[in-house]
């Protein structure tokens, strides 16, 4: 069996222009991998921690700490592991860092070499890495998972802490769910993009993009983007509720404050109750079917009654409630709270606890839905991971930027070279 050999990692750059790690393990077989690490702009507030080195050197964002980390602490521990047994090598790096919140050697770090040595051991295997994604995942239900390409969710237009204008909605996504096949939903998606940024032109709007690649502009109101994207959607010649559907990211913790929702763009303060109720409107009106943190991460009530007023009809998803962590996961299901989760690895730092959390919402019959940062690079393994899991769900961003685009490319090679259904 392979060995690792050495581990090195380096500083680069992310989507924003920010330092974050790229690793790379090397096994005494002669097998090389690199992975790099994504970073958010609205975090939960129990996400696990991205080291940062402070001072000036990059406003204070640079990440030498954690690089030294990796390529001394980690380094010194893996030398000599094998690299196959992923559950061994994450532990190994939970227990060097022994916190809660891996502030001690940084989520960041620690991720880098968790994800590099997945794919280090996928190559050694001669496996492509959704299939090797698809063996952990099986192994960690005990049974064998049907691999599937995912229905993407496309953010169009931006608002919120990813943009620098007055929506404050984060993300306004559409869901090719009634495409026959990826191809056909990718090319309906960026069709749908490249006319909606003709109506926002021709109404004098801004077609600048936010860090996720949607569209920026200022608006009345949330419901004057959802307009707008339900015109974009009839100008390419196709139907919203059954071709086309909707999915929104609130992002609700950025915009709630000692217990009201302040809808700045539409100058309304709301108690959870009446935002419930906001929303509930918007989903009578529009063919949305996802609703990602509708809700403050910390505000249970307000999650309760969202749940128990649409739960049935809509997907609610617990991205900065849930945190991708197995244990927060488990205390939402006790409260039947949400009935899906966001998964982002750098939430939790390891491939193996990412797995458990997939496979804790699958036995509780939660959704999961595979997810980039807003800070990306292009590493494109996350597409692996949506495949390999067989979840059916990704969101990546708008058919723009390259670090979004890397995510559906590798899908398109991935739908090319096999027969899996899609969604």
């Amino acid at each position: 069996m392979p060995k690792i050999d050495n581990l090195k990692a380096i500083q680069v750059l992310d989507s924003r222009g920010l330092p974050t790690i790229s690793t790379e393990v090397m096994l005494d077989d002669g097998t090389r991998a690199n992975a790099m690490v994504p970073s958010g702009a609205s975090t939960g507030q129990k996400e696990a921690l991205e080291l940062r080195d402070g001072g000036n050197a990059f406003h204070g964002k640079g990440v030498k700490k954690a690089i030294r980390n990796v390529n001394e602490t980690m380094k010194s521990a893996l030398i000599g592991k094998n690299p196959l047994d992923q559950d061994h090598i994450d532990q190994i790096l939970i227990d060097l860092d022994d916190t809660n919140d891996k502030s001690n050697l940084g989520a960041n770090a620690i991720l880098s070499v968790s994800i590099a040595s997945a794919k280090a051991s996928s190559k050694s295997e001669n496996l492509d890495l959704h299939n090797y994604f698809n063996i952990l995942m099986g192994n960690k239900m005990g049974n064998s998972i049907d691999q599937v390409i995912p229905i993407p969710m496309l953010n169009i237009l931006n608002g919120g802490e990813h943009a620098d204008n007055n929506v404050d909605i984060q993300e306004f996504m559409v869901i090719p769910k009634g495409a026959s096949s990826f191809s056909q939903a990718m090319q309906w998606s960026s069709e749908i993009y490249w006319n909606l940024k003709d109506i926002l032109k021709k109404k004098g709007l801004s077609t600048a993009v936010g860090d996720e690649g949607g569209f920026a502009p200022n608006l009345s109101s949330n419901r004057e983007a959802l307009e707008l994207i339900s015109l974009a959607v009839e100008k390419t010649s196709l139907n919203m509720g059954s071709d086309i559907f909707i999915s929104l990211d609130c992002a609700a913790s950025e915009f709630f404050k000692d217990g009201i929702y302040h809808l700045k763009g539409e100058d309304k303060k709301l108690s959870n109750s009446e935002f419930v109720e906001y929303l509930k409107v918007l989903v009578r009106d529009f063919p949305i079917i996802s609703i990602e943190d509708g809700m403050d991460e910390n505000d249970f009530d307000g999650w309760k009654i969202l749940t128990e007023e649409i739960g049935n009809e809509c997907q609610l998803v617990g991205d900065d409630l849930f945190v991708t962590n197995p244990e927060i996961l488990k205390k939402g299901i006790k409260k039947e709270i949400a009935n899906s989760v966001l998964i982002k690895y750098n939430q939790i730092g390891t491939i193996t606890e990412t797995l458990e959390t997939i496979s804790i919402a699958l036995n509780n019959n939660y959704k999961n839905i595979i997810s980039h940062r807003s800070g990306e690079t292009e590493d494109s393994s996350i597409s692996d991971l949506a495949v390999g899991t067989g979840v059916g769900q990704i969101k990546t961003g708008a058919p723009c930027r390259s670090e979004r685009v890397a995510k559906y490319n590798r899908l398109y090679w991935i739908d090319e070279k096999n027969s899996f259904p899609y969604g």
